[in-house]
């Protein structure tokens, strides 16, 4: 069953399903968009009391219901300064030390860190040596992207890409998986050095938006797009330590990329572990 599993993955349409299912959420379709919300709530078992609206009444789209917004002090944020916070509500996949440039998958599975950055060499030098961290944001999840860290903005880059699932399963038998699929990758300056968060998209991930750019995708290309912004001045683009910098449109995961010997993850964080957006992740090495 999982080898037919795999097997239509790679034969289904993805991209237009995915688009097509984007649609569907961003539509306001009255009684049938709440209908699907209730379905959806108890499909997944998902915690309405943690939300700022609690009813599926209170949301005009299924996306307005996927991103909703938490009630204010429901994810305490990690403020001592020494400590990394979770940026995403989810399930960590895999973390540890960035290998001859080589990110852990899944066992027996590893994928390169340039081309998860891009292709640019330039962009990944300053990560390989580094640590990582992968985080799967089930369909349950909280679907907003936070700050582990303070940082500036430096580049944003688009990466076109196939759009597999990247569930425990796919990510256990689809090769490159977090390198082939449409992602979005930013760099940020912070107090660590540099910081790579990496939105990566999915199957039926309708959208994959950041806070100072809005939709980046779709609509999709073939082509990889950079951006670069300011280290200094009004326009540079900082993010205070747990301040929203994305959202998924349907679930997906990030990866995050840090130099060499800036952070140790605390030792109760393993894969397998469930994290909580702004709760303590990892220390800062003097």
């Amino acid at each position: 069953m999982d080898n037919l599993k795999i097997t239509l993955q790679y034969l289904m349409p993805k991209h237009f399903i995915s688009r097509l299912v984007g649609k569907l959420a961003a539509a306001k379709l009255g009684w049938f968009t709440h209908f699907l919300i209730n379905r959806f709530i108890k499909a997944y078992g998902i915690n309405m009391s943690e939300a700022q609206f609690e009813r599926a009444e209170d949301y005009a789209s299924f996306n307005e219901f996927f991103t909703r917004p938490l009630k204010d002090g429901i994810r305490p944020l990690a403020t001592d300064g020494h400590v990394v916070a979770h940026p995403v509500d989810g399930c960590i996949s895999q973390l540890g030390p960035i290998v001859q440039g080589q990110l852990v998958q899944a066992k027996n599975h590893s994928y390169s860190l340039q081309a998860l950055l891009g292709g640019d060499i330039a962009t990944a030098e300053p990560f390989i040596g580094g640590d990582f961290a992968t985080i799967y944001l089930a369909p349950k999840d909280y679907h907003r992207i936070h700050m582990p860290v303070s940082g500036t903005l430096r580049q944003m880059i688009y990466v076109p890409g196939d759009l597999f699932s990247v569930n425990p399963l796919t990510a256990e038998n689809v090769p490159d998986l977090f390198a082939r699929n449409e992602r979005v990758v930013t760099i940020f300056d912070t107090e660590l050095g540099p910081m790579a968060l990496v939105l990566v998209g999915a199957t039926i991930v309708a959208s994959i938006e950041t806070v100072w750019a809005g939709t980046v995708t779709p609509p999709a290309g073939k082509n990889v797009f950079r951006w670069t912004y300011p280290a200094h001045g009004k326009n540079a683009i900082t993010l205070e330590k747990g301040a929203e910098m994305g959202r998924f449109k349907l679930g997906s995961t990030v990866v995050l990329a840090f130099a060499a010997d800036k952070l140790s993850f605390l030792d109760d964080q393993q894969p397998g572990t469930v994290t909580r957006m702004g709760a303590p992740f990892a220390e800062i090495n003097n």
